[in-house]
């Protein structure tokens, strides 16, 4: 771990000892609620980015919301640093452990509280996997739209957090799209609730702030999620191309020509190739570029906007427009789409996964771009895309045995960030900021931004004591980034001094 990941913006928290801590613990929460032999603190030093690691003091799991809000008090009180965890799915270090700190599972808090069919929603925990609320309601005729490709092991609660998506966000958008309200404790201890059952909220919108918090703001304990009809039909179409560039315009003309998709995904040729050799799904092995543009409703309004699209896609230079034939293709189709990053896993000792999004007409310009830099940096790169919303997944594929490597593939995807900077877009999807792009919170926003992100963390958050020193950038470190990277002109973020 680097010195800057330890130091805190407005002074040190105490360092903490587990000698110190543990009895503390043991007043308050029952000896199975709490972990602190080595060998069993391992499965808890990193997230899904396994490049960084850090194992934690101890380890807490309550198994209530009136556990969570006594061990949040006792934070308090102490200035004990606390980092909460969902599934360990994460993909940019969100839930990288402190040293000196205390790592809070949320995965005891597991329980399916209550299911409304009548208002089409139900109440979790949030340790509840994204999966299990469609299994649980399928009876039903319900399900919870929001789908990561981690679905059958990621958490609710780590979805809101990272505010995740999935390959039908075109449609259905977001996590913060999809819950009605939340059950929170502020870093003091404090239960809060926040949003309800109505469409139009009073005051200002803090059920969207505390969706993609990453933790530094609360942690959740208890989730209403809203529940949508299945639909009476679903189709999904598989289109090849024989360039990749030309894939990506047709993402655009799908939308140009008025349609909304489910989902529209894409997939580069590595990606296809280790995904078929993998899932098995059915995939042309010799396309540059596939896209997986799935439609559902109204069976006879599907059945008319796949013949509109698929005059589109020949339009737009496919070599082949294939359509499911039956439910088991299609979900075959997408069993290779979701399976694709531990297909890549296969083929490279190690990847690192980038998480960046654009405006769907400059994906042909980046896709090029990322191409050069693939050849520049000689790493190779499996491309997955949520292509309908722009949102990119590059793939870098790298030896981390070899010491040089992991540099060269975080100046790589630093640069992938900065082009989606560069044509209007964001340095992140749906995996967060995390530990990961911090540096990139530099180039994509000034200091006033950035003071003003501080400022909402300190309102939440006086001591600092929740998920310290991820997302936001540290005075250190924008000073040591902004000498090498201009934003708008400004160098380097005079305004956060006070932080």
């Amino acid at each position: 771990m680097s010195a800057e990941y330890n130091e805190r913006l407005d002074g040190k928290l105490p360092d903490w000892s587990l000698d110190q801590v543990l009895p503390m613990l043991q007043k308050i929460l029952p000896a199975r609620a709490i972990i602190y032999a080595p060998e069993a603190l391992r499965p808890y030093e990193c997230d899904g980015l396994s490049v960084y690691k850090c194992v934690p003091l101890v380890v807490v799991l309550p198994e209530s919301t009136e556990q969570v809000i006594a061990i949040l008090k006792l934070c308090d009180q102490q200035e004990i640093p606390i980092v909460p965890r969902g599934a360990g799915t994460g993909l940019s270090g969100g839930a990288l452990p402190l040293k000196s700190g205390i790592l809070l599972s949320l995965a005891r808090m597991n329980q399916i509280l209550s299911i409304d069919p009548h208002q089409q929603q139900a109440r979790v925990q949030p340790g509840v996997r994204n999966l299990a609320i469609s299994e649980a309601v399928a009876d039903l005729g319900l399900y919870y739209a929001p789908d990561p490709s981690s679905q059958i092991a990621c958490s609710i609660g780590g979805n809101v957090a990272e505010n995740a998506g999935g390959v039908h966000c075109l449609k259905y958008g977001l996590t913060v799209n999809n819950i009605q309200s939340l059950e929170c404790v502020l870093a003091d201890g404090t239960l809060l609730e926040v949003g309800d059952d109505c469409l139009d909220r009073p005051g200002f919108d803090l059920l969207a702030l505390l969706h993609g918090s990453e933790g530094m703001l609360a942690i959740v304990t208890e989730i209403s999620v809203k529940l949508l009809p299945i639909p009476d039909a679903a189709k999904v179409m598989l289109i090849s191309f024989d360039d990749v560039q030309c894939a990506g315009r047709a993402v655009a003309d799908v939308i140009a020509a008025g349609v909304v998709p489910a989902g529209l995904e894409m997939m580069d040729k590595l990606a296809i190739q280790a995904a078929e050799d993998f899932a098995k799904a059915g995939y042309p092995r010799d396309a540059e570029a596939i896209l997986l543009c799935e439609l559902d409703g109204n069976a006879l309004d599907v059945e008319v906007e796949l013949a509109h699209l698929k005059t589109v896609f020949e339009s737009s230079g496919a070599l082949e427009v294939r359509v499911a034939e039956s439910d088991e293709q299609r979900a075959r189709f997408w069993a290779g789409r979701k399976s694709a990053f531990p297909a890549v896993g296969r083929i490279s000792p190690d990847y690192y996964c980038m998480d960046g999004t654009i405006p769907r007409k400059a994906l042909p310009d980046i896709l090029q771009g990322i191409s050069d830099l693939s050849k520049r940096y000689d790493l190779k790169v499996a491309n997955v895309f949520h292509a309908g919303d722009g949102n990119l997944h590059p793939l870098i594929l790298y030896d981390a045995n070899i010491p040089s490597e992991l540099k060269k593939v975080e100046e790589m995807g630093g640069e992938i960030l900065q082009l989606c900077v560069s044509v209007g877009g964001t340095i992140t999807g749906e995996h967060g900021v995390g530990r990961e792009k911090i540096n990139q919170m530099c180039v994509q926003f000034a200091s006033a931004e950035l003071q003003q992100f501080h400022a909402t963390k300190s309102a939440f958050d006086p001591k600092r004591i929740l998920n310290p020193n991820k997302n936001i950038p540290t005075l250190s470190r924008c000073a040591e980034f902004g000498a090498m990277h201009v934003h708008n002109g400004e160098l380097p973020f005079p305004d956060l001094e006070r932080f």
